[in-house]
């Protein structure tokens, strides 16, 4: 057998074995995160109360008007939803953009939410990403290839971005909003504080509302790891094309930048393409 076509053999062998690999470690990372899933929802009720206008009449005007658009008034309280999103990141200025698809998760009487994506880093080379916000403290586990583990982020830096990442997110289930572990500041025309404590953890962050209603932007000192050390910076989602789903007028798109010294840093692009509310199942 000459030479070449051992080569060839060897080559072809290891692309198999690249191939079937990353296969399993997919099918192992998907069925650890569905595990994590139906934890976060076990703890979910299964009925729920309907929200009437005596329920937002405490808050403050830009915020009832935020809630009134959104069409919760008369509607269930939410209390678990699972969306999909496609969306587009960088990990910094001078990267690429990949292309990602995601599910996420949440629950509102005991906030949570668990965030699985499949990150498009190269042909053939995917990331598996997973954000988790549970009882409290968050995590973030990253693998290469659905295998090889890049990153497993824990500690109160983590615990505070995640807290604050399901207070900016709330846009998608408003009725959250009427929980106790948010309180809202009195409105100062199109803005307004929100802060929100659960397990020891207090983080704040501003909601910006337009004449109609909406929601288009959200700002917060958060903590993110910049040459790798953790430090708050000014954190920011832009929000837009509102749409009705499942009943709900939601943003359904929107960016997430970082406010920095040297300058804004977009990084996350995305579009909400599906959500459900009260289907306490992963897809």
């Amino acid at each position: 057998m000459s030479i070449i076509i051992r080569v060839l053999i060897s080559i072809i062998v290891l692309f198999i074995l690249f191939i079937v690999g990353s296969f399993m470690g997919n099918r192992l990372f998907n069925r650890s995160v569905e595990n994590e899933i139906k934890e976060l929802f076990s703890r979910t009720k299964t009925k729920s109360t309907i929200v009437t206008k005596t329920n937002i009449e405490a808050l403050p005007k830009n915020v009832q008007k935020w809630l009134e658009y959104s069409r919760i008034v008369g509607k269930e309280n939410i209390m678990a939803v699972r969306l999909k999103q496609k969306a587009a990141m960088r990990l910094g200025t001078d990267k690429q953009w990949m292309s990602v698809q995601a599910e996420q998760y949440f629950t509102t009487e005991e906030p949570g939410f668990i965030w699985k994506a499949s990150i498009k880093a190269a042909p053939l080379i995917h990331i598996a990403g997973r954000d988790k916000y549970y009882d409290g403290k968050g995590s973030m586990l990253i693998k290469l290839l659905s295998l090889f583990t890049v990153a497993n982020s824990k500690g109160k830096e983590i615990n505070q971005g995640t807290l604050l990442r399901y207070l900016a997110e709330m846009v998608w289930f408003p009725t959250a909003a009427l929980n106790e572990y948010v309180t809202w500041d009195q409105d100062d025309g199109d803005t307004t504080k929100a802060t929100m404590t659960y397990k020891g953890i207090t983080a704040s962050g501003v909601f910006s509302f337009n004449d109609k209603g909406e929601v288009i932007k959200f700002d917060a000192e958060r903590y993110g790891e910049f040459n790798k050390e953790f430090r708050l910076e000014m954190w920011s989602i832009t929000l837009c094309d509102y749409k009705k789903l499942d009943g709900i007028l939601i943003p359904s798109s929107g960016n997430v930048s970082w406010k920095l010294k040297s300058g804004t840093f977009n990084w996350f692009n995305f579009e909400i393409t599906e959500i459900e509310y009260n289907k306490p199942l992963p897809y």
